[in-house]
This record gives C-alpha cells, structure tokens and sequence, in this order.
C-alpha cells in the first residue's frame, strides 16, 4: 500500500466520522453504480417485461455515475442538455428526490417478478434515505475529500481541450 492509498484511505475515515449524512448518501451511491449496472445487465436475460427494468437499470447507473463524479461531465463529450440536468442536483434535497423517483422505478420491478432488482432498489432507497436525512438536519452538501473538481483559471480552456482530444 503506497501513500496515496492510505491517504486516500485516511479521507474516507476522516467521511465516515464526520456524521455528514450527505457523504454516506454518496458513498452508497458509489455502490449503487456497480449494483445498477451489474443487476441490470444480469437482468436482460429474462424471458418477461423485467427485461426493461434491466435497461432502466443500467441507464440510472450511467446517470448516477456522472451526478455523483461530476469530473465525468467536464471530461466527457456529452449534451448540454444532459449537463444541465445533471446540474439540477446538487442540493441534498433534490438528490433525495432524485434517488427516491429512481428507488420507486426499481421497487416497481418487483410487481412483475422478484429478481436482483431488489438490491438497485434498496441501494437507491438508502441513498435516499441519506440525502434525505441531510436535507432535514440542514446539513450543506458536500463531495467527498477524496475526489476533487478542477478549479482555477483556465479550467474552461483545459475542459475544452480535453473534450476536443476525446
């Protein structure tokens, strides 16, 4: 283990204690990325209409890759449009409602057959639960220490540079 590792190691611990509800939330998002897209793929192999949860699931997970890594969304060629609604959450507030709506989708799922879904639909709902928690504590919504955003001058020119290369 080299010492970025254990620095890295170190912020997250340093998260955990800070009883920032909005960290956890985000923290289970990370794992509700694997989960969306790991079920969801899992899931394309039924015979029956959960074959389109499959699909809603591992497009919730591209979404909450670029909402909770919003490094993504400055490096990667995508629509304003998409942008500017990835931008529309980032309160814990709509982050609450944003990760409840997807929780539903998923808890819907199990209407038509009980299948792995069940795991995106908890995931999410915990994630819900945390930002949900911030929210009504008025905690601020934070990133974690450990993934930090460019930020300075010249940070347009370079995002713009990196998107042509791409």
């Amino acid at each position: 283990m080299d010492l970025a590792q254990i620095k890295i190691l170190g912020s997250l611990v340093q998260g955990l204690k800070s009883y920032n509800f909005s960290l956890y939330g985000k923290y289970v998002a990370y794992l509700n990325i694997i989960f969306c897209i790991a079920f969801g793929i899992a899931n394309l192999f039924h015979v029956n209409a959960v074959i389109a949860f499959g699909v809603i699931s591992i497009v919730q997970g591209a979404i909450i890759l670029f909402l909770e890594v919003p490094f993504l969304l400055r490096i990667c060629p995508l629509s304003d449009n998409f942008i500017e609604f990835v931008s529309r959450f980032e309160t814990n507030g709509w982050r609450t409602i944003f990760y409840i709506f997807n929780a539903v989708l998923q808890w819907a799922s199990l209407a038509l057959k009980i299948t792995s879904l069940i795991v995106v639909a908890v995931g999410l709902t915990i994630s819900a639960a945390f930002y949900g928690v911030a929210y009504f504590k008025h905690q601020n919504f934070q990133n974690s220490s450990h993934i930090k955003e460019p930020v300075g001058e010249g940070v347009e020119a370079n995002e713009q540079n990196v998107r042509e290369m791409l």
